[in-house]
């Protein structure tokens, strides 16, 4: 066995047994805190809805698990199992351009493990959240869903990955740094074009109507000289009964989009309180903040890439026969998440930190209470948990527990 081997196998198994481990603790934790309110929403959130919360949590975790554990089989069986060298030499035989054969063979390896993902996704939308209430989506709805993503991925994704292996085969030693660009460049496109293009093709967006809530919106919006193309109302209930805002966009493309479910279980003072944390997160530059690291830690990717396929050691320890671009880029992006597992905690950490920072925000543009009552009800009707686990929490919650954030609220000045 070859060393990367080895080391490809200890990180797999860690980041496994990790997971599973984390998943135990927070069932553990949460079903033993079921049948009792925390004191802090004692008078707020019922029995029976702090109990579904945690039915919720526990079915969705175990959930988790077979899907943990497929992920795990499917990743060996396409490296060390050799499903990647098979197809590849499947489609070498086509005798296509490199780039062209790229492209096949990364379209038809996606097309594979969506199929092979389909029958969890569809139980988790059809029978998990069907079974708590939140599934709206019709079998119709779905299938519309997956053709339009499935062409977007065609029209927007073919073109992108042919540019980037073109680079790759063509732009030599520093083909990585052009790669870097074309690949931020696309991202920075696609944060624009997002809200005005690619989400009204899944979703129906209204503008908010005249009355009390636009213009203490507007208000808000002015006293925090944020600009926008406006606030907007989507349609989320026909896919889900959960709620949720926020902004999309950058530039003069910016949008304030609040979820239907939402703005019918909140108050206006409330609706306000939301939009000030969400704004908060906007004068802190936080969004600018996370776009900068994304950059950076994709720069870092591609440079790592263009280091390891010029290894051949990178290709025989994963179990590809004959190296190429196209593979160096598939075996990447297999081992990546791997490797990076054991990192998660310090991207948790800053995102709990932005959200601390823009409660505070919060509270200097609104009443703080009305930003907790609109968080104990965003909890509730969300089933979110009350009672994590600390260490699942630190791990992976890119808010803080629930308790804390509201015990900063009330404390903090």
């Amino acid at each position: 066995m070859q060393t990367f081997t080895l080391i490809f196998i200890i990180f797999l198994i860690a980041s496994a047994l990790t997971r599973l481990w984390l998943s135990y603790r927070q069932v553990k934790h949460i079903q033993s805190h079921r049948d009792q309110v925390p004191e802090a929403f004692a008078e707020k959130i019922p029995l029976e809805d702090h109990q579904k919360a945690a039915d919720y949590s526990t079915v969705k975790l175990k959930f988790g698990r077979l899907g943990l554990i497929l992920e795990v089989v499917l990743l060996l069986l396409w490296t060390l199992g050799g499903g990647l060298n098979t197809l590849d030499i499947w489609w070498q035989g086509f005798a296509l351009s490199p780039v062209w054969t790229g492209i096949a063979v990364i379209l038809s390896l996606t097309i594979l493990m969506s199929l092979l993902d389909l029958p969890l996704s569809l139980y988790s939308t059809f029978v998990i959240e069907e079974r708590f209430g939140f599934n709206k989506m019709t079998a119709k709805i779905w299938a519309i869903d997956l053709f339009k993503s499935s062409l977007l991925m065609l029209v927007l994704g073919v073109p992108l990955i042919a540019v980037i292996l073109w680079l790759m085969n063509q732009a030599g030693d520093f083909w990585w740094l052009y790669a870097w660009s074309v690949w931020t460049a696309f991202s920075l496109f696609m944060i624009w074009a997002f809200p005005a293009f690619i989400a009204p093709l899944f979703n129906k967006f209204s503008a908010l109507e005249e009355g009390s809530l636009k213009n203490r919106i507007e208000s808000l919006l002015q006293r925090c000289g944020f600009t926008s193309q406006g606030v907007f109302i989507v349609d989320g209930s026909k896919r889900s009964a959960h709620g949720n805002a926020y902004f999309t966009g950058f530039g003069n493309n910016k949008r304030i989009v609040f979820y239907d479910t939402l703005l019918e279980s909140l108050s206006e003072d409330e609706v306000e309180a939301v939009l000030a944390h969400e704004l908060g997160h906007f004068k802190r530059n936080h969004i600018k903040k996370s776009l900068v690291l994304s950059i950076v830690m994709t720069l870092v990717g591609f440079a790592t890439l263009a280091w390891l396929m010029n290894s051949d050691w990178f290709y025989s320890s994963l179990g590809i026969d004959n190296p190429s671009t196209h593979t160096a880029l598939m075996l990447f992006m297999f081992i990546m998440p791997i490797f990076t597992f054991f990192i998660t905690p310090l991207f948790s950490a800053m995102s709990r930190k932005h959200e601390f920072e823009a409660d505070d925000f919060a509270k200097q543009q609104s009443d703080y209470r009305d930003l907790v009552s609109a968080l104990v009800s965003m909890y509730r009707e969300n089933a979110s948990t009350l009672t994590p686990d600390p260490i699942h929490s630190m791990f992976y919650d890119s808010h803080p527990p629930a308790s804390i954030r509201i015990n900063h609220l009330e404390t903090s000045s």
